[in-house]
């Protein structure tokens, strides 16, 4: 399905209107659709990696994950999209509305960074993230090899980055008490070149 033509403004109820009849996922932003590019094997086979991992530590706490397939919005920017993974503790609070399928209380956001999105998911989208009042960690995760950059919230409001690389690198999160390992990352996940890739130390 194509996007409707654009005008000078399609309001979020026109979006969400038309998200619901698409088959595609699409963002909005300040009166626009975007199209979401499709995600690769890898980066599918990483995003259930983590969802399995953290759903099986999740188990019998009052935290659950979600994956693309629900839309997250973002009151304080405007932002309708669709993060890889998220988790909420406790109930989620969603739009009040009839259909009951936007989250706004994430305190965990995951993203598989792909080419065509790493700077998007560094930069612009980061920084509509972190106005989410409860969110507490955001997760980066090269698919390309055996690399992730966490960002926690401090109490005074500012965030602070961490970088993972290599195989025995592993990732606390505090804001949901969870732990990942490459290992649990990157099951079943080939790379070209792993031993230049684990080599490369710059910070994200």
């Amino acid at each position: 399905m194509r996007a409707p033509p654009k005008k000078n403004y399609i309001s979020p109820e026109e979006y969400l209107a038309f998200e619901r009849e698409s088959p595609e996922k699409h963002e909005y932003f300040d009166g626009e659709i975007f199209d979401m590019a499709g995600a690769s094997e890898e980066h599918a086979n990483i995003t259930s990696n983590i969802n399995i991992s953290l759903g099986v530590e999740l188990k019998k706490r009052p935290c659950k994950t979600y994956q693309s397939d629900l839309r997250v919005h973002i009151p304080a920017t405007g932002l309708y999209t669709y993060p890889d993974i998220f988790v909420v503790c406790g109930k989620p609070q969603l739009l009040p509305d009839a259909y009951l399928d936007t989250i706004t209380n994430p305190v965990l956001i995951v993203e598989v960074l792909s080419p065509t999105t790493a700077d998007y998911d560094k930069g612009a989208k980061f920084d509509h993230y972190r106005t989410i009042e409860t969110l507490r960690e955001y997760l980066l995760v090269w698919q390309d090899k055996k690399r992730a950059a966490r960002y926690t919230k401090r109490d005074d409001g500012s965030w602070v980055l961490r970088d993972f690389i290599g195989d025995e690198a592993a990732i606390e999160l505090s804001s949901i008490d969870c732990r990942l390992t490459m290992d649990d990352i990157y099951d079943k996940v080939e790379f070209e070149n792993t031993e230049a890739d684990n080599a490369e130390t710059e910070p994200a």
